[in-house]
């Protein structure tokens, strides 16, 4: 894994930016991973940012979705659907229908998962997937105690991050989904590329477990440590329990020095 320690959300907007936009420009095509949650959310302002400045563009790309609540009523506005509609989507020049999300209101969840895996592995695989962390570790929705082999499923969502999604449901916890489609780790982890932000002390330990703990399921955002193209962009309180940031800092300026040169 690739660590960078940056000192502010919008360093980190723009190092994951960069990301997409260098892939974009190699591959108008490519296919792109989504994520909802807060912390992508400034990465998808600086991208709406270049595209109005016409230095991206998305018309030819198309997107998978991370994960959708079961049950929610379509159109509901904290359905991840419709908050990455109206958080980038809509603000960018995708074309109708490239973005994809699992079918939250499907009759039978279990074989929507089946079959949002098999649209996936059908396009080609992801080029390029954004990540968040929850503060237990969590990726996607895939949480602690699952399989590391998992694919696309249907799973029961822990109090916590019913606590922590809260917010978005007015800070009602009883508003929150018990329910959810994601994809798997492993299918995450067939993504080509994979960027992870994360931003602030209470993300600290679950970016110390993912980055300087074992793998283990306790902690499921640790299995990107297999994962041999992932970048972690994490401020300096997210970074602030890792015991090596010294050297993350060396690597990555080692890395920028190396860049150059190429250049």
């Amino acid at each position: 894994m690739n660590i960078v320690i940056l000192s502010s959300t919008e360093e980190i907007a723009k190092a994951a930016a960069d990301l997409y936009t260098n892939l974009l420009a190699d591959k108008p095509n490519a296919v792109l991973g989504l994520a909802t949650g807060s912390s992508p959310v400034p990465v998808y302002d600086e991208l709406i940012r270049r595209y109005e400045a016409e230095e991206v563009s998305f018309k030819d790309a198309t997107a998978f979705l991370l994960d959708e609540y079961v049950g929610l009523p379509k159109g509901h506005p904290e359905s991840y659907a419709e908050f990455i509609k109206r958080v980038f989507v809509s603000k960018v020049d995708f074309s109708d229908g490239a973005v994809n999300g699992p079918d939250g209101n499907a009759s039978n969840p279990k074989k929507a998962a089946d079959e949002y895996e098999e649209k996936i592995v059908a396009s080609g695989g992801v080029d390029l997937q954004i990540l968040g962390i929850g503060t237990d570790g969590h990726i996607a929705f895939n949480e602690p105690g699952g399989s590391l082999a998992s694919t696309t499923h249907t799973q029961v969502l822990t109090e916590q991050t019913r606590v922590d999604n809260a917010r978005f449901f007015d800070g009602d916890i009883n508003q929150v989904p018990r329910f959810c489609l994601t994809q798997g780790l492993a299918t995450i982890g067939r993504a080509k590329s994979v960027v992870l932000v994360a931003q602030g002390e209470q993300k600290a330990d679950a970016v110390a477990a993912l980055v300087e703990g074992g793998v283990s399921a306790l902690w499921p955002a640790s299995v990107l440590q297999f994962h041999n193209d992932a970048t972690i962009l994490v401020d300096e309180a997210a970074a602030s329990k890792l015991k090596l940031k010294d050297y993350y800092r060396a690597a990555y300026e080692g890395e920028q020095a190396l860049s150059a040169l190429e250049d």
